[in-house]
Parts: C-alpha cells; structure tokens; sequence
C-alpha cells in the first residue's frame, strides 16, 4: 500500500501587496522538509502540484533540500486555493484594513470563515472564483487520480491549506463546518498522509510537523 503525502506550502507573504510568493522562513521551511526526507530515504514515484507561485516555490525548496526530485511532476490547476480576496469582498464590498495586529488578524479570519461557509452553502458567488462544487470536483479528481494511477506508490502532492482540508473531508464526509475547521489549522510546510490503495483512500496522519521537531526548527512553526 502506497502513501500520498499532501504538503502545504511554506510561510507565503500575509499581509503583503503578492501572498502568493514564499517568505524567507518559507523557504527555509521547505528545504528542511526535503532534508528530513533526504535523511530517511525518502523517494517519491510522482509529483502533484498546484500552479501557484508557492506551490511550486515549495516544491523547488523540497527538491533542493532532497537533492534532487527525479519523479515526474504533474501540474493541477484544480489543487489551486480559493481566493480569499474575493471571498471577502463578497460579504464585505468596503475595503478592509490590513490585518496587522492580532485583533484585526483574528478579524479576518472569522471572517473568512463565515464567507467559506457561505460560499460551500452556494449563498454567496465570489467573483471570479468557481462554485464550491467546481472547486471540490477539482480536488476529487486529482485524489482519483492518485487512486486509480500510484497505488502502493509514494506520491507527493503540494498544495494549499483549502484544496488539503478539502481532500480530507471528502475522505472522512466531514460536514462543511468541519472542513472549514481542519482548513484553519493547516500549518505552513505541515504534512498530512493518505495512505493509498485501489478502492480509496485513508487518513493516516493530519496537520504533522516532524521535521520542525527540534530545538533549532521550532521556532520555524507558522500558520499563514
């Protein structure tokens, strides 16, 4: 039995006019990935990734820290998160402020909570954004994917905290709350395993963190 190992991607830029770029901890974060992989012999048979900037900023960060990524890679744009911008935009057309303290980035985060809950709710349509249905066969197909083509392979799949929540729930048939929670607590370059077989998928690990477990990494936990 193979396993599918679904990353998000390192720290991106919160708060900063392009999010969709790694900071410098992100890529520090996913190079250390690859070194703890490298470590342990890590090999991976394909590779899966969303066409965001940070998807495949992390995913050159976990080659360089692996020495070398031989599998054939696979970009998806279905593993693509939401946008967030318009997400809120959506439920709150005046401009925000920028969340730069702590209540105003709570703020924002119950508030993109509310509008993933409106959204998979099919109340809201966010401009430019697919419905939460399109959105959700995406992640589907790319897990079908992994199904039907690399069982009893080690796969690697880079992506973001929506498209990885979403892969889970549909795993387990969480309700959209539940999915909207396992979203918000992705960490950055975390790690969740699937294990793979023909007839589906399983959840073996969530949200893991093993190669920041040390004193020297530890500070390197973020969340955004």
């Amino acid at each position: 039995m193979g396993t599918l190992y679904l990353v998000r991607h390192g720290q991106a830029s919160f708060g900063a006019d392009d999010y969709d770029q790694l900071s410098a901890r992100g890529h520090e974060q996913a190079r250390r990935l690859g070194e703890y992989w490298r470590e342990r012999g890590m090999v991976f048979d394909a590779v899966l990734v969303g066409s965001l900037r940070r998807h495949n900023q992390t995913l050159d960060g976990i080659g360089e820290g692996l020495e070398g990524l031989t599998a054939p890679v696979t970009t998806l744009p279905g593993l693509n998160e939401y946008d967030s911008h318009a997400l809120l935009a959506a439920i709150h057309p005046q401009p925000l402020p920028r969340a730069d303290t702590p209540e105003l980035y709570r703020q924002h985060f119950r508030m993109l909570c509310d509008a993933l809950a409106q959204w998979m709710a099919g109340v809201i349509s966010p401009q430019g954004m697919p419905s939460w249905n399109d959105f959700s066969a995406g992640i589907q197909a790319a897990l079908e994917q992994v199904r039907q083509q690399h069982a009893g392979h080690n796969v690697l799949l880079v992506s973001s905290g929506g498209p990885i929540a979403t892969a889970i729930g549909q795993v387990l048939g969480t309700s959209p709350e539940a999915t909207i929670a396992l979203n918000m607590r992705l960490r950055n370059s975390a790690v969740t395993e699937f294990s793979i077989s023909p007839k589906r998928l399983m959840l073996q690990t969530f949200n893991t963190l093993n190669h920041l477990d040390s004193e020297a990494h530890r500070s390197w936990v973020t969340h955004a």
